[in-house]
Parts: structure tokens; C-alpha cells; sequence
């Protein structure tokens, strides 16, 4: 009786990652695809990236959330192809391992590895997928584009970042995250 108890515990559980996940990856993708003028590009201003936040409080939702940036890559309008679908899930993964870590220690600093991460990756190489064939990226273009997805990301987990943190520790949604 116990062990099939167990059973159907553990399967609840894992049922819940895959949902949870499914949504969050799902609502990345919704909150990117539609804004590609914005999402796309030297200047990134991805609303999805609020959802940043969830692995502070589970590395559970790492997933969720690196499995929408891969989607929303993939369906780029513009695709630059798979640098950036690779390396944009490859930043976000590597953000999201650090802010869990980051973020059991200490909430607030939990929103640095996002910005840190797509700020050197994402900005590192996009200087490259944009130029126009034939011309020279300088070194100047790549760290004004690191600073600019930085920045953009900064901006964004300070305006809605901090209110999911606070709605999330309010509603205890932290508990309930897998």
C-alpha cells in the first residue's frame, strides 16, 4: 500500500514538471513571437524574460524556461540561424543554473546571472549574425551590443522582475512551483 502511495506521489510530482514547464515554455514563446520587432535584435526587450525569475525560486523551471527561448528562437522571423538558437538556450540555461544557486542565497542577486549571461553571450555574438556580409565587426560594435542586451534585460527584471518576485513570495506561488 505504501509503495503504490509513493508511486502515485512521484508520478503527481512529475506530472506537475511537465505541466509547469509546458506552460512556462508556452508562455515565453507567447510573450516573445508576437513582440519580434522588439524581442529580435541588437536592442532585446523580451517581456518573456520576466519569467527569468522562476528559477530563483526552482531550479525546476529551468527547463520551462530555456525550452521557450529555444522555441522562440526557432520561430525568429528574422532567424539568424543556429548560433543564436542554440546560443540564446545555451545563455539562458547557464542564467538559469545560476540563479537558482544564486537565488537560495540571496533573491536579489538572483537577478544578475540573466543579465550578466544573455549580456556577454547573446550580445558577444549577435554583433556577428547582424553585420552585413562582407563588413567587419570592431570590437567596439560587440561590447556596445553586450551592453545594450544587458541593459535591456536589466531594465526589464527591475520593472516586472521585482513585482513577480514580490507577487510570487506573496501569493505563495514559491511553494507550489515544482
Amino acid at each position: 500500500m505504501t509503495d503504490t502511495v509513493s508511486k502515485l506521489a512521484k508520478n503527481r510530482e512529475n506530472i506537475k514538471f511537465i505541466v509547469f514547464n509546458g506552460i512556462v515554455a508556452a508562455l515565453y514563446v507567447v510573450f516573445t513571437a508576437p513582440f519580434a520587432n522588439i524581442a529580435y535584435g541588437p536592442i532585446q526587450v523580451r517581456i518573456a524574460e520576466v519569467m527569468t525569475v522562476f528559477p530563483i525560486f526552482s531550479g525546476g523551471m529551468i527547463l520551462g524556461v530555456t525550452l521557450g527561448c529555444f522555441i522562440a528562437n526557432l520561430i525568429n522571423p528574422g532567424n539568424l540561424g543556429p548560433v543564436d538558437i542554440i546560443g540564446g538556450s545555451l545563455a539562458t540555461l547557464i542564467a538559469g543554473i545560476l540563479s537558482y544557486i544564486i537565488g537560495k542565497k540571496n533573491k536579489w542577486l538572483g537577478l544578475i546571472p540573466p543579465i550578466v549571461v544573455n549580456g556577454i553571450i547573446v550580445g558577444g555574438y549577435l554583433p556577428f549574425l547582424l553585420v552585413d556580409p562582407g563588413s567587419t565587426v570592431t570590437f567596439e560594435a560587440v561590447i556596445i551590443s553586450m551592453l545594450s542586451v544587458a541593459g535591456s534585460e536589466a531594465v526589464l527584471l527591475l520593472v516586472l522582475g521585482i513585482p513577480l518576485i514580490l507577487a510570487i513570495e506573496k501569493t505563495g506561488l514559491k511553494n507550489r512551483l515544482p
